[in-house]
């Protein structure tokens, strides 16, 4: 994991050390899907220190908890916030079938595992079988039907354990947040579990689609807008939080700086995002893999669109470009199953290959069909390809996703 600074305090013990800790005590699990009931308290790591910390506000708001299937819950490595330096290879597991031995399928493993986690802007249109956004339509390319909100779901779940279980990283102080924004909210989930948080706070969430849940916590208001068009609204956010807006955005520098412009004095932003092209650590993964091949031509048609398809690498730059101050960075890497050999890993390794095989269709059709011209018939013998890579055993390669966060805050010196 990278950990860059600018002008940046001393992290507050809410985002310190993330093991050598026990996790927070448990509550409703912040990794679950609102759709789907909270699995049963977890059994902790028996190499966890008995010491337990505050998690701080930026900690999600309950303990993971243990799954039925694939791997049973697990403490994340240490990562120290503070002296955090370039993420190493990710170590893979030298026993390739170390977790065959119950005769399960790998896809017996995926339902296993997702089963335990799991007006005219919306009359929505249909394509390809899949249902798409009303709402400034041709602004967003993927699906905002109920299987891409549940994997989206899943990702929120990755992304929350790949950080520490944490919501965010940024030192944001509860006493001094009265409103938050949280853009590009999807199903709303981390909106939902931020409330938890910052109960006396306004929470608002904003996308291009109304497919967050109708029964929400009080002080969560979710809107329909589109973050590229003339700025929302003349609210002013003391937490402003931006994850998973690769693909959707043309001009990042514009919306960072009203971002920027939308923040209280002080107040703190939040950019997380991923670079679509896939890492690997020790040359398994090849261009002639159906995977490369899929994420090349991914990348094309983005770029054909204008979308920015890895905004995570460049965060820290635009960042910075901005009058932001305390700035902070950081890398990490999340594999694409379950070959590592570290069981936080391997935990990792299967939500990223249950969110992306369940994705695989919402990510391509209508890019693939619409934008690159290919027929319906290319892409199901593609995916197929890519699927039978993906759910292949021993595994195929050692394939990881990087993930990037990057925050900062709008210091405004005080008049005599």
């Amino acid at each position: 994991m990278t950990d860059s600074t600018s002008d940046a305090p001393a992290a507050p013990a809410t985002t310190a050390a993330r093991t050598s800790q026990t996790p927070p005590p448990a509550s409703p699990q912040a990794t679950t899907s609102p759709k789907t009931q909270t699995p049963p308290e977890a059994t902790r790591d028996s190499t966890a220190s008995p010491t337990q910390t505050s998690p701080g506000p930026s900690a999600a708001p309950a303990t993971p908890a243990t799954r039925a299937g694939p791997v049973a819950r697990t403490v994340p490595p240490e990562i120290d916030l503070e002296t955090a330096g370039e993420p190493g290879p990710i170590e893979p597991n030298d026993v390739a079938s170390a977790t065959d031995d119950d005769g399960l399928t790998i896809d017996d493993r995926l339902s296993t595992y997702t089963e335990s986690l799991t007006s005219s802007v919306i009359d929505y249109p249909e394509e390809f079988g899949r249902r798409y956004h009303a709402y400034r339509p041709g602004s967003y390319n993927f699906p905002n039907d109920e299987g891409e909100s549940d994997r989206l779901d899943l990702f929120h779940s990755m992304v929350v354990k790949t950080i520490g279980y944490r919501l965010f990283l940024a030192p944001v102080d509860p006493g001094r947040t009265h409103r938050i924004l949280d853009v590009g909210t999807g199903t709303g989930i981390w909106a939902i579990e931020a409330a938890e948080l910052f109960p006396d706070a306004e929470i608002y969430g904003n996308d291009l689609s109304a497919i967050q849940p109708g029964w929400v916590p009080p002080n969560v208001r979710f809107e329909i807008d589109d973050v590229e068009s003339t700025w929302m609204d003349d609210r002013s956010y003391d937490f402003i939080h931006s994850r998973y807006m690769a693909c959707s955005l043309k001009d990042w520098p514009t919306y960072i700086r009203r971002v920027y412009d939308a923040l209280n004095p002080n107040g703190w932003a939040e950019f997380s995002d991923m670079s679509v092209l896939y890492g690997c650590d020790d040359g398994t993964l090849k261009e002639e893999h159906a995977l490369m091949k899929w994420d090349r031509l991914f990348m094309e048609a983005c770029d054909k669109l204008g979308t920015e398809h890895s905004p995570g690498p460049k965060l820290d730059a635009w960042v910075r470009q901005q009058p932001y101050r305390n700035v902070r960075s950081y890398h990490f890497k999340i594999p694409l199953g379950p070959w590592a050999k570290d069981p936080h890993n391997q935990d990792l390794g299967w939500n990223n290959l249950a969110q992306t095989i369940d994705g695989l269709d919402a990510f391509t059709l209508k890019l693939f069909i619409g934008v690159l011209g290919w027929t319906r018939e290319e892409v199901i013998v593609l995916l197929a390809q890519v699927r039978k890579e993906l759910k292949s055993r021993p595994f195929a390669f050692h394939a990881h996703i990087d993930w990037y966060v990057v925050y900062g805050q709008k210091v405004v010196a005080e008049k005599n």
